[in-house]
């Protein structure tokens, strides 16, 4: 089901479990999953193979360096008490010491009965996907619940954890300005410690970018987008949140903890289907999902890949990594002087950072810098 390459890095400090199952996939979603009923044979056949995958990882001691785990998908929360309890603890009588535990979790398949069994059990953080308390903005993502559904799932969450994170999307049809405000004001209300806002991505192939095709529906534009960024960045940070990453909000001490595994390029595990690692093998940097090795980064490419990723965070990039590229990467100090002349970077307490118009134009930015290693 899942490739680790045979000579893995034992000390992989974070684990992503990843569930290919939903009730329904939604409109705008092109992610490895598939839309079964709850009585599919196939769950728990995927569910045991889990867990001989888990047991086999232990046996080769690929767990034992595990601080962050993250069980994502899919709806993990499809999957019900009984069987997400028994993935859970087979989690937790392998790996020892975990710091940050999330499950993701959709409205309409999460109840205050799951938050309770997943906290006894050593599950720590949610992330529900609510996306938006609008009922016209949530049909036309293809969501299956309502806003009363979102408002009662955070109540149950926000009752029995302090760690929960929610998901906002911005740039939806039919959303407006004072409908994304309205989402954002009851996403802080619920008491929630961390939120990730997300621009609506049109993929192709996916139902919703068939509606638009066909002109049933439309979506913001690229500007339309940006304000609302902009709006969402205002109103949160007004309200306490720190802007820590691209996406991410968090009030302070609630930093995604697994999800800066990726951002600082540290090893990471990934089992189930379509799941993806990263493995560090001297001079290698190895990606790799269940199809095998995706992916070989030599040290320019990882230089250019470790700038990149430290300007996802509003920290930036200290000037040492930068000076380690620049050795890797001979035009990389041009690059940035050129990024920092368009306005998209600029240069402070020994960091280089993103401006505000740089985390709009983000892609641009990233772009540029991997186009360093080509």
């Amino acid at each position: 089901m899942s490739f680790i390459p045979p000579e893995s890095d034992p000390a992989y400090q974070a684990l992503y479990i990843h569930i290919p199952f939903c009730a329904r996939r939604c409109n705008y979603c092109d992610f490895t999953t598939e839309a079964v009923r709850i009585d599919d044979s196939r769950i728990d056949t995927y569910l045991d193979a889990m867990l001989v995958e888990l047991a086999a990882a232990k046996s080769r001691d690929l767990l034992g360096a595990i601080k962050t785990v993250y069980i994502g998908g899919g709806t993990p929360s499809f999957l019900g008490d009984q069987r997400l309890g028994k993935l859970v603890e087979a989690i937790t009588e392998q790996i020892d010491g975990i710091r940050e535990f999330t499950v993701e979790a959709n409205p309409d398949s999460f109840t205050q009965q799951m938050a309770r069994l997943l906290a006894g059990l050593g599950v720590n953080r949610l992330s529900i996907g609510i996306q938006s308390f609008d009922n016209h903005e949530l049909t036309a993502l293809g969501r299956l619940h309502d806003s009363k559904q979102a408002e009662l799932a955070l109540d149950a969450a926000c009752q029995v954890f302090e760690n929960v994170s929610v998901d906002i999307m911005c740039g939806i049809p039919l959303q407006t300005a004072a409908t994304f405000q309205a989402s954002l004001q009851q996403a802080v209300a619920s008491g929630i410690n961390h939120v990730s806002v997300y621009p609506l991505s049109l993929e192709a192939g996916t139902a919703l970018a068939e509606a638009v095709a066909a002109g049933r529906l439309t979506v913001a534009t690229d500007d339309e987008q940006a304000r609302l960024l902009n709006q969402a960045a205002s109103y949160l940070e007004a309200e306490g949140f720190i802007h820590y990453e691209i996406a991410s909000y968090a009030r302070p001490g609630f930093n995604s903890q697994h999800n800066s595994a990726y951002w600082t390029a540290r090893p990471y595990l990934g089992l189930g289907r379509g799941a993806v690692g990263m493995s560090q093998q001297q001079s290698v940097r190895y990606r790799f999902d269940d199809q095998g090795i995706l992916e070989q980064l030599d040290l320019r490419q990882q230089a250019a890949e470790d700038l990149m990723l430290g300007l996802r965070l509003l920290s930036g990039v200290p000037d040492g990594v930068v000076a380690h590229t620049q050795a890797l990467l001979p035009t990389a100090n041009d690059c940035l002087a050129e990024l920092e002349g368009l306005g998209l970077i600029e240069h402070r307490e020994g960091h280089f950072r993103l401006t505000k118009r740089g985390w709009l134009l983000g892609n641009q930015v990233f772009l540029r810098i991997w186009g360093l290693a080509e």
